[in-house]
């Protein structure tokens, strides 16, 4: 695996750190996941690779985009098709197309949301999901979360409805999925989902892998272009001009929310820092050693 993020398919079944371990093998690369997917879900999983695990806070800042399905009547403990029923009923609406339409509009924006107890959520330092699987109570707070876009794909009712959404980083559509269940008074839960996008990364499906490098690297960044003297100045924690910034290769969506986004570094063609504006100068938040 060389430096750099990684673009594989994840499918229904592992969960993402057993494929991340079989793609490491026997190697000592230093390697994570860029978010997790879990096991009955499919999709684009990122394994950053050395310096590139320097990467991995700064992903939440790329929209996520799923499609989802929704089946109606039933709530389950994990909000996914793996987990135990705790409540069905009959909708206590019609479920309509266009009454789903009007409920799913109230969820845009920046909202709380109650993660799931099986999430990856720490509580006193462990996994909340941990937690649960041991059979103990648990209670998080909630999280503020952020989606863009969200609309129906289509609509089997009573039974099930297919939905699409983007989303930043910390989004739990399970848990979208059980509070509208809750609105429309019968429960609900995933039977599905499937991460088709972070940011430009597309899934590449089953048994294809793609390479990131270079500029391609968190591309939502603005760029500047370092000289050798500046690169030696940033070595010794010292301050360099703002100078000229290159916007970003790849745009985030129009709204999307940005929040104090760093700005790469490039010398001579490689990603060499990650860099943060200072009463008007550049400082280095890291550096990324080798070439990505």
């Amino acid at each position: 695996m060389t430096p750099g993020i990684h673009l594989v398919h994840k499918p229904v079944g592992p969960t993402s750190f057993s494929v991340l371990e079989a793609l490491r093998g026997d190697t000592r690369e230093k390697m994570c996941h860029g978010g997790a997917l879990d096991p009955f879900a499919s999709g684009l999983l990122l394994v950053l690779v050395e310096p590139a695990t320097k990467l991995f806070d700064y992903l939440h800042d790329a929209p996520k985009v799923y499609e989802a399905t929704v089946r109606w009547g039933i709530e389950t403990d994990n909000g996914d098709p793996t987990g135990q029923p705790i409540f069905q009923a009959q909708p206590t609406v019609t479920l309509s197309a266009e009454w789903l339409d009007g409920v799913l509009r109230t969820f845009l924006g920046w909202r709380e949301q109650v993660p799931p107890a099986t999430s990856n959520k720490r509580i006193g330092g462990e996994r909340a999901y941990v937690k649960a699987h041991r059979g103990e109570t648990v209670a998080l707070p909630p999280s503020r979360i952020y989606m863009h876009e969200a609309q129906w794909l289509g609509h089997d009712l009573p039974h099930e409805s297919r939905l699409r959404v983007v989303v930043r980083g910390g989004y739990y559509v399970r848990a979208l999925a059980r509070d509208l269940g809750r609105f429309a008074g019968c429960g609900a839960h995933l039977s599905g989902l499937y991460r088709t996008a972070i940011g430009p990364w597309q899934d590449p499906g089953p048994g294809d892998h793609v390479e990131v490098h270079g500029r391609d690297i968190v591309p939502w960044m603005e760029t500047r272009i370092l000289s050798d003297q500046e690169v030696g100045e940033l070595r010794q924690d010292r301050p360099i001009p703002l100078g000229e910034l290159e916007p970003a290769d790849w745009p985030l969506p129009r709204g999307f929310p940005a929040e104090a986004l760093p700005i790469r570094g490039f010398h001579l063609g490689r990603f060499a820092f990650l860099l943060r504006k200072m009463n008007g100068s550049l400082t280095a938040i890291t550096a990324m050693p080798g070439t990505m």
